[in-house]
């Protein structure tokens, strides 16, 4: 196999895996810029996942199933909210609570609906669609790397973009900045920074629950946890790219890269499994450490 071969399904699986933390981490980054540590990205991708794969296949649906889901994820996520700023709750302690109360409430309504705490297989469930031009798809580069993939791949790179004309070019993204910023300066201005911290949880929400829906949806199960740690480096990647949409979107891809690289290394390299599965969070410890000390190093010059 030439480097050809190998580097372009690498890159076209890296595409489609980095595509829930960059979701994930756009609507993290709305939170982030209002002054509020969204730690509850990791439950709110398990709620999205559980109830679009759900309604999709009660309603027959992969529209409807998506819509109803990302509903359900905004829910979550404002009530998470309303008790983090109306009810002055400990914005880690009521993070940490949406995620127990994501990872518990699925197991529990699967068993309910389903009978099943393990992986449930929706038979029935429709298809995932693929986006593809025929024209396109032999030339090189663009058909074997950026063709092939769900909407969802390229909702989140207009997600990139309409986030970054929303936090830089509009009066709500000057606001939720200034929020961010100091809030007396934009009580000052006869504006309520609680809810343009509200806003940002609920994009948030809306974007988490793309991110979960992605990946039921194209798997057709639900798996308990599926989210395996795909917020916290969200999380992680909204630090990375210096809380920039640009800078999210290369982190992601670094992320991406690394869980695919770490699939494609299974089986083709004499070391422990266990080591392998573990590369993408070594890779995100890593990427924290040094970003800490760069930023160290930054404030120090």
């Amino acid at each position: 196999m030439n480097s050809a071969q190998f580097a372009f399904p690498l890159l076209h699986n890296t595409i489609g895996i980095m595509t829930p933390f960059l979701l994930a981490a756009l609507g993290g980054l709305f939170t982030e810029l209002g002054g509020m540590l969204n730690i509850a990205l990791e439950g709110l991708i398990l709620i999205g996942a559980f109830f679009s794969v759900v309604f999709a296949a009660f309603t027959g649906s992969l529209f409807l199933g998506v819509l109803l889901g990302i509903a359900v994820t905004m829910i979550i996520a404002w009530i998470f909210g309303a008790i983090s700023i109306y009810l002055k709750a400990n914005v880690f302690i009521s993070g940490l609570a949406t995620n127990l109360l994501a990872s518990g409430l699925t197991v529990v309504l699967a068993f309910q609906f389903f009978g099943n705490k393990g992986v449930i297989l929706f038979q029935d469930l429709p298809k995932l669609p693929k986006f593809t031009i025929a024209a396109l798809q032999r030339v090189p580069l663009l058909g074997d790397i950026f063709l092939g993939h769900s909407v969802f791949v390229y909702l989140s790179w207009v997600a990139v973009l309409l986030a970054y004309v929303v936090i830089y070019r509009t009066p709500f993204g000057y606001r939720l900045r200034g929020t961010g910023i100091d809030q007396k300066a934009i009580r000052a201005l006869g504006l309520n920074p609680q809810r343009y911290q509200i806003a940002g949880i609920l994009i948030s929400g809306f974007t988490c629950g793309l991110a979960g829906a992605l990946l039921t949806l194209q798997l057709g199960a639900f798996v308990p946890n599926i989210s395996a740690g795909r917020g916290w480096i969200a999380l992680v990647a909204i630090y990375l790219g210096n809380k920039k949409p640009l800078g999210i979107l290369i982190a992601s891809f670094v992320f991406g890269l690394a869980e695919s690289v770490s699939n494609y290394a299974q089986g083709a390299i004499n070391v422990p499994a266990d080591f392998i599965l573990a590369f993408p969070y070594l890779i995100t410890v890593a990427a924290m450490i040094l970003f800490s000390i760069w930023q160290h190093r930054k404030s120090v010059v």
